[in-house]
């Protein structure tokens, strides 16, 4: 029997702890980055007699809905993470949930609410579990005679042609 005290046994990875707060903070700044964005375009597009202002004062909400559903997915995310010492698409499926529940909650309806947490748990949840990727898993990046190999492993291959003739095809 052969000696395998050489090979290392395999190590468990290990979970390190989100920072929660920082991660709620970051992800909510750059929320209410995106909702200056948005505000800014609600107040290009509306006729008012506010100006510039009218970005803040017609629209602020907008910049706070939107830095609060960032807090409030990316605290969920870390918390059940941390919570369950484990990075798997959950995670982001607790997260979308809780943001979800957010928007409904402004909309002022439980159905929207129970519905925005569905849709936007199972949104973010398939977007952990495909690779956390809108770009794919970097084939494109292969060289060329690699792409043009699995083209050809990939699409039906031609029966090679017999030289003699069978019975039925006389």
């Amino acid at each position: 029997m052969p000696d395998h005290g050489d090979i290392p046994p395999p190590v468990a990875a290990v979970y390190e702890d989100r920072p929660t707060v920082k991660n709620a903070s970051l992800v909510a700044l750059q929320g209410g980055g995106v909702g200056v964005l948005v505000a800014s375009v609600q107040n290009a597009l509306d006729n008012h007699n506010r100006g510039a202002m009218g970005v803040l004062t017609r629209s602020g909400g907008t910049i706070g809905f939107f830095a609060a559903m960032g807090a409030t997915f990316a605290f969920t995310d870390s918390y059940v993470a941390n919570l369950r010492q484990t990075d798997d698409p959950l995670n982001g499926a607790a997260g979308g949930c809780a943001a979800g529940l957010l928007a409904g909650v402004r909309a002022r309806s439980i159905p929207m609410a129970l519905a925005s947490c569905a849709v936007l748990g199972a949104m973010v949840g398939t977007f952990d579990a495909s690779g956390r990727s809108l770009t794919g898993d970097g084939r494109d990046k292969e060289p060329l005679l690699t792409r043009e190999e699995r083209r050809r492993r990939f699409f039906k291959h031609e029966p090679p042609v017999s030289a003699t003739p069978l019975p039925g095809d006389l």
